[in-house]
């Protein structure tokens, strides 16, 4: 099998919908979140991923969808029986496993937990020498407002993302942001160029044809009419949509009740200056986070 491709970005930043365009390229297969970097053995991996529960139904869904040809209630505790079958293998063994099931297609995985611990990203090098990365971004006021729609505080605390210099401590989201990113800028430092990317989502978006066209021609991968317009169609992924009862999710939950392309809101650009309407002391972004940004193409 190919080495797969991997999308790395903190949540909510554009990787369900981008997974699933690249994923109807002819030689690409996108998978949903199925989380196999966050430890080296599946045993090892079913503590980390135990809370929240919804962590492991990407996996689910893909072996269901790939070694039974369907999501159903059935074939759902099937998966889960191959999962546990697989307990002393390690995680890549099993992402492995998954890539010769879709060969010759070229494996697009794209789980946000790969990003939270250097060590998982290390474990993707490894284990993958030859892979690429698409480094995904979001501008770090509209990643905010969007976990913070997600889960408030239960959110922020599950990304560290609270402030300790306040009391009671504050939410504050630009430390996900920020520390998430710099994860994978570290990480990419020391990655041949030709093996890493970096797109804004918000652009890709706003320009899908030529964005995409840039993304495969740097894969190698075809470039054609054909090629481009089945990626116009992430709403054709078998993950795009709810699972049945016992597999639900494994992407994003907005993605999953309104998967088709559409356009960006219109309106004016988030900014990097000014208050952060998750926060209620009227504090705006830290001098890090706007040097970041910035340096990222944000303004």
């Amino acid at each position: 099998m190919h080495d797969p491709i991997i999308i790395l970005a903190p949540p909510r930043s554009f990787t369900s919908i981008v997974c699933a365009m690249l994923g109807e390229h002819p030689q690409m297969y996108g998978l949903p979140e199925v989380n196999l970097f966050v430890a080296e053995t599946m045993r090892e991996r079913q503590g980390v991923i135990a809370r929240p529960k919804f962590s492991e139904h990407g996996l689910l869904r893909a072996v269901a969808q790939l070694f039974a040809g369907e999501q159903t209630f059935g074939t759902i505790a099937l998966a889960r029986r191959w999962v546990e079958m697989r307990a002393n293998c390690t995680c890549s063994s099993v992402l492995q496993e998954l890539g010769e099931r879709v060969a010759p297609r070229i494996l697009v995985e794209k789980s946000p937990r790969s990003v939270v611990r250097c060590e998982y990203l290390q474990r993707i090098w490894k284990a993958f020498p030859n892979t690429k990365f698409l480094h995904l971004l979001r501008h770090p006021r509209s990643l905010g407002e969007s976990l913070y729609r997600l889960g408030g505080t239960v959110a922020a605390k599950g990304l560290e993302a609270l402030d300790y210099s306040t009391d009671p401590p504050a939410v504050d989201f630009q430390k996900a942001w920020y520390s998430l990113n710099m994860n994978i800028i570290t990480f990419l430092d020391g990655i041949p160029e030709d093996q890493k990317i970096q797109v804004r989502g918000e652009e890709l978006l706003g320009d899908v044809d030529t964005y995409l066209r840039r993304i495969v021609k740097w894969l190698g991968l075809r470039t054609d009419e054909e090629a481009i317009e089945a990626m116009r169609h992430p709403e054709w992924s078998p993950y795009a949509d709810f699972g049945p009862a016992n597999a639900r999710f494994g992407n994003d939950p907005n993605f999953l009740s309104a998967p088709a392309l559409r356009p960006l809101p219109s309106g004016e650009a988030p900014s990097l200056e000014g208050p952060l309407s998750w926060r209620q002391d009227g504090r705006g972004f830290s001098p890090e986070v706007v040097e970041l940004a910035k340096q990222l193409g944000y303004s």
